[in-house]
């Protein structure tokens, strides 16, 4: 039996875990084909972000959501390639909860350029230090940190409003954020994501692979996460519900598109 290749992740806040294993997954595709790769990311609870954009984008990999252990570890055998992430508000010994027997694994680190040669326990812990995102040096985590987590499944969110909104939120309008992220499915019907580290530039929204959703409200997974301190919770959820389409204001929009999409087809 092949032993399977076993890469746990962890890093700090915004250094770029997922975008690494995102790297890792499009260049060993020929090596360890999706449909033969697990993901898992352990304390995301009802807001897979991350499992959602993986899905999308590396179609075939088999991503496990929490409650799913069991499942994630009796595929661990017939798998070629597992990549398990670590998320920054869990601590390192999570990982001897996952993997039973201590079975190996290669533990990687994710760091900002600046604490690339710095000791802490990520350093003793990984066989080996990634140089990740140039974020700023001033994210981390300490008592003052919010986390602010809201699932949007089944909600649609008018394009424009959420690029207002988006651009509020990462600009102090409610509060000091130093790490967000979100998939919306908006009104033509497209998933987009998108993600803010404090620091970096702006990447915009960004379409998922996913089929356009124009009959009635969407059976898929949305949400948004936002990190950072004195934030206005209250106010972010208001606005947020103000930026979201009824029931009438769905439908009208979709056969809108479907007119749009069908004359395009005619032509």
């Amino acid at each position: 039996m092949t032993t399977p290749k076993i890469t746990v992740v962890a890093g700090t806040l915004g250094s770029g875990k997922t975008t690494w294993i995102f790297q890792q997954l499009a260049s060993n595709n020929h090596k360890y084909p999706y449909n033969k790769t697990l993901y898992y990311s352990p304390g995301t609870g009802k807001l897979p972000i991350d499992q959602t954009h993986i899905a999308s984008e590396c179609p075939g990999v088999k991503v496990f959501h929490d409650g799913e252990e069991a499942e994630f570890l009796n595929q661990i055998n017939s798998a070629l390639s597992i990549y398990i992430e670590i998320g920054f508000y869990l601590k390192l010994a999570t990982i001897s909860k996952i993997l039973p027997n201590n079975q190996p694994y290669q533990a990687i680190a994710v760091l900002p350029p600046y604490l690339k040669h710095k000791d802490s326990d990520l350093h003793q812990w990984a066989s080996e230090i990634i140089s990740g995102a140039s974020v700023h040096d001033t994210i981390y985590i300490d008592n003052s940190t919010q986390i602010w987590r809201v699932p949007l499944s089944g909600e649609v969110i008018d394009e424009d409003s959420l690029v207002e909104f988006w651009y509020e939120v990462t600009n102090g309008a409610y509060g000091n954020v130093t790490r967000a992220k979100g998939i919306f499915d908006v009104n033509d019907g497209r998933s987009l994501y998108t993600e803010y580290v404090a620091g970096l530039p702006p990447t915009g929204l960004f379409e998922l692979d996913l089929t356009r959703n124009l009959e009635g409200r969407p059976k898929r997974f949305s949400g948004i996460e936002v990190i950072g301190s004195k934030l206005d919770e209250v106010t972010l959820g208001q606005t947020l519900q103000d930026c979201l389409l009824s029931e009438a204001a769905i439908e009208q929009y979709q056969e809108q598109v479907k007119q749009v999409l069908s004359e395009g087809i005619e032509e």
